[in-house]
């Protein structure tokens, strides 16, 4: 089967401070309350934390609809990085999104969430706008919810 890269970059300002956003960040349950994902499946998901501080190693898994996606947290910077890669995904492979957090010239914080990864051929044609679309209204939803 033939693979396509793929990849996103989203942007946006909230008059939060980073210490706000990374709560939001490092806790898998405000996920659906802010994103685009609607639960948070416990029972799918391993070294979740109950008090809201995911960390390295921790494997999430959202379910949006029917569809049911796992990711990792590889890498931590509080704060500043916030990155994950697929664990379980029936659509993506080799996904690794990076969220970096940084001080706004006018106050708050600048959000920015990008992404790579691959998809089997022809369903790139819908998976690249899909993700875009999906990933831009993540990171308006986090920069909203802080």
């Amino acid at each position: 089967m033939l693979f396509m890269k793929g990849s996103y970059d989203a942007e946006a300002q909230s008059p939060a401070d980073p210490e706000r956003i990374w709560a939001l960040l490092v806790d898998a349950s405000s996920w659906p309350k802010w994103g685009t994902v609607d639960e948070l499946m416990p029972e799918r998901s391993s070294n979740v934390s109950d008090d809201g501080q995911d960390g390295v190693g921790a494997v999430r898994a959202f379910r949006t609809g029917r569809v049911v996606t796992s990711e990792r947290i590889v890498e931590l910077e509080p704060c500043r990085l916030f990155a994950y890669v697929d664990a379980d995904n029936p659509y993506l492979r080799d996904y690794r999104a990076e969220i970096r957090l940084s001080p706004a010239a006018a106050g708050g914080t600048s959000i920015r969430w990008r992404g790579t990864y691959e998809v089997a051929f022809g369903v790139h044609l819908f998976m690249r706008p899909l993700m875009n679309r999906t990933m831009r209204r993540m990171v308006e939803g986090l920069a909203r919810a802080a």
